[in-house]
């Protein structure tokens, strides 16, 4: 049986400077390859379809949905009434409204049931996914492609990181650009995003 306090001391012996360096570059150089390789025009359309929508809902599970949770406060700071699926506070999605799902295979099924109740309801569904034939991107109104792995792409052909990790870091700093350009757009002072920030922390 393996010692878990001598494996944990041997692997961090093993964590040496290069070796994070060469870490940190591998990882900025994938981000950077898969975001030179979104449509930026299918982004503009779904941030046009936020901008309309009466309220703005986000859905995913684990690291995939806690990127969306930080792209929901984010659309919130521009004014919108935005909503995290499982909240308690999140209200009833109608039509009209928009649901921002992530799923790097397209094929996970709280997210996808969530897609299809929405557009029952008469909402648009953007979908953020690895897979434009899955079973989410059947369901959206707009697919957003991300080319990154999906958490079983253990080859190492899309990604050198672990599981969806790439998926994951693309879906916060691709929501990010996206929330960046609609407030650059948009002529809003900073200041005055700075207003709908949390004041009970």
């Amino acid at each position: 049986m393996t010692d878990t306090g001598t494996a944990d001391r041997n692997m961090g012996e093993k964590l040496n400077p290069p070796l994070f360096n060469y870490a940190t570059l591998a990882i900025s150089t994938e981000v950077e390859r898969v975001c030179r390789a979104i449509q930026p025009a299918a982004w503009a359309r779904a941030g046009a379809m936020l901008l309309k929508a009466p309220a703005v809902f986000t859905v995913g599970t684990g690291r995939s949905g806690l990127a969306l949770q930080m792209a929901a406060m984010r659309f919130m700071h521009l004014g919108l009434s935005a909503h995290v699926v499982g909240a308690t506070t999140a209200p009833a999605i109608g039509s009209g409204d928009v649901l921002v799902a992530a799923s790097g295979s397209g094929s996970t099924s709280r997210v996808v049931r969530a897609a299809e109740t929405a557009r029952k309801q008469g909402a648009n569904v953007v979908a953020l996914t690895t897979a434009a034939d899955s079973p989410l991107a059947k369901a959206a109104t707009e697919v957003l492609v991300i080319p990154a792995a999906d958490k079983q792409d253990f080859d190492g052909t899309a990604s050198n990181q672990y599981a969806g990790s790439l998926f994951e870091q693309s879906v916060l700093l691709l929501t990010d650009a996206l929330f960046h350009a609609l407030w650059r757009s948009s002529g809003i002072q900073a200041r005055d995003l700075w207003r709908l920030h949390a004041n009970l922390e």
